[in-house]
């Protein structure tokens, strides 16, 4: 069965989607994505989707379905690459996928999810003064 690789590095999980995306393979690129940060701890997700040229209302929905599970599982989610056409056909479809950060690359995705990290602690530390 095909897989998606999903990678560590350090604190956070890089998926990087280089095939055609189907509905079968984005079932399993949910159920495993949620797998390893149960596995891992990992407290963020990047999803590289710069290779998809097509990306229909079905895998939409499992992008933002990936990230309300990862945000369950206290793991933020950045999706990154999203080429013109992908995020045009996304407004036509009416789909504006709450809750998905994007950003234009790894690198600025990055970045996001560190800020994101330390907002997260920042609050805990702030929870902890308070009790």
């Amino acid at each position: 069965m095909e897989r998606i690789p999903i990678l560590r590095m350090g604190e956070f999980l890089l998926v990087t989607i280089q095939v055609d995306m189907h509905d079968r393979l984005a079932m399993t690129l949910q159920d495993d994505l949620t797998n390893k940060i149960q596995q891992t701890g990992a407290s963020g997700v990047l999803i590289d989707i710069s290779s998809l040229e097509i990306v229909d209302s079905f895998i939409g929905r499992m992008v933002a379905n990936i990230s309300a599970m990862s945000k369950v599982l206290d793991a933020e989610t950045v999706v990154v690459g999203m080429q013109p056409a992908v995020a045009i056909t996304l407004v036509e479809l009416g789909l504006s996928l709450p809750g998905v950060r994007t950003a234009l690359d790894v690198e600025k995705g990055m970045q996001l999810l560190r800020g994101a990290l330390g907002a997260h602690e920042e609050e805990a530390q702030y929870a902890a003064c308070e009790g």
